[in-house]
């Protein structure tokens, strides 16, 4: 898959083509919309939004063979014109593979061919236990309190279903105990397929050395349907300061731990905006969450307050939500094995608007903390200069 800023990196060089293809000519219309360099394909001689369009439901391209992910297809869709959504699903794959191609490096498209080859080599050799995960069923994978909370789609409907132990972590119950003996047995059918087969899989990140990427053995479709229906209307209203509202790309795996697999977990933040850690077995001791403040790039290794403090107990079926930049780390299991499903969840255009900003206080409590001293200096100062003039206009 291309790096989750790709479709915004997109738009700034389409900006950057068009500005050049158009001098002279008005380049960006009075809709904020783009227009495509016309040495394009008359096909391409569109519009292209220079944001996306979350309301739209965009195709489903899994079924076909495309030598870039089918979730970036779908996502890039949210960015066509308003004349491009109806047209037929052939022609906005090649409207798509053609910006793609033109605006992705050569060595990106070769990482990606290569992932993509990968994958495909796990997909097509690996038996399923359980099939029935690989399509969302919401009411035979989550409790009824949390479908309701989704269908009712409110704040209060959310709230009356989460605890919030500390400022920006909410927990809730989300998973019913089927899903979660299926889910476990699946992740041993496809560890005991890799022993057998003697497969080298990617790990799912560079902390975790036992686990694996629930994308990369056939859960991708499932898990955007996750993060689509499921997470984004929580994050739209508890995370809107980091992009809560624009998740449109994710990066789903299951981590281990146990004596015989990661201990412990050192602290650290998440490459996602929002991230979704739901325990699902099985029996242990140990293996506390704890979280300790939001942090900026700048500020991720600066002291913890009191206030920040919060050490999380996991029981299987519970969900933890929280941004990716809270700080946390998981203390040593120490006996039996737990396992957990997580969703990184990232949004393109948060990404690329951080790019170009540099006050982060509105979610950054270190940030938040300096702007609030330097307004209580700008205030004393001026305070003080006020009495120097009282003073002169007195002598």
């Amino acid at each position: 898959m291309l790096s989750p800023s790709f479709t915004m990196s997109l738009d700034s060089s389409l900006n950057t083509a068009n500005e050049a293809a158009n001098a002279g000519k008005g380049s960006i219309n009075g809709n904020g919309n783009a227009p495509i360099a016309q040495s394009l394909p008359s096909y391409l001689s569109q519009r292209i939004r220079l944001h996306p369009n979350t309301d739209h439901k965009p195709d489903s391209y899994e079924d076909l063979q495309l030598e870039f992910s089918p979730l970036l297809f779908s996502s890039l869709e949210r960015y066509l014109p308003p004349s491009m959504l109806n047209v037929s699903r052939d022609n906005k794959v090649k409207y798509m593979r053609e910006i793609i191609l033109r605006y992705s490096s050569e060595g990106e498209r070769n990482r990606v061919q290569r992932h993509r080859e990968y994958r495909q080599k796990i997909i097509s050799n690996y038996q399923p236990l359980h099939r029935e995960l690989y399509t969302m069923h919401a009411t035979n994978f989550f409790v009824p309190s949390f479908l309701k909370a989704i269908n009712e789609n409110t704040e209060e409907s959310f709230r009356n279903i989460m605890s919030e132990p500390t400022p920006g972590v909410f927990t809730f119950e989300m998973l019913q105990p089927r899903f979660c003996e299926m889910f476990l047995r699946e992740v041993e059918n496809f560890e005991k397929w890799v022993n057998e087969t003697k497969f080298r899989i990617m790990r799912p990140n560079t902390m975790n050395k036992y686990g694996a990427v629930l994308d990369d053995f056939g859960l991708e479709t499932m898990l955007n349907k996750l993060m689509e229906d499921f997470i984004r209307p929580i994050s739209r209203v508890f995370f809107p300061d980091v992009g809560g509202s624009t998740l449109d790309s994710h990066h789903g795996f299951v981590v281990e731990y146990g004596l015989d697999r990661d201990v412990d977990l050192g602290f650290h933040v998440d490459d996602a905006e929002v991230t979704l850690n739901v325990c699902v077995g099985k029996e242990f001791s140990g293996g506390e969450l704890f979280f300790r403040g939001v942090r900026c790039d700048k500020h991720v290794n600066t002291e913890t307050q009191s206030e920040e403090i919060l050490d999380y107990t996991h029981v299987p079926g519970r969900a933890v939500i929280h941004r990716g930049r809270h700080r946390h780390g998981a203390r040593a299991t120490t006996s039996g094995h737990r396992i957990n499903l997580l969703l990184w969840c990232r949004s393109s255009v948060f990404r690329e608007l951080k790019k170009h900003q540099k006050d982060f206080s509105h979610w950054c409590a270190k940030c938040h903390l300096e702007k609030k001293e330097r307004q209580h200096q700008s205030i004393a100062a001026t305070k003080l200069e006020l009495l120097k003039s009282e003073g002169e206009a007195a002598l």
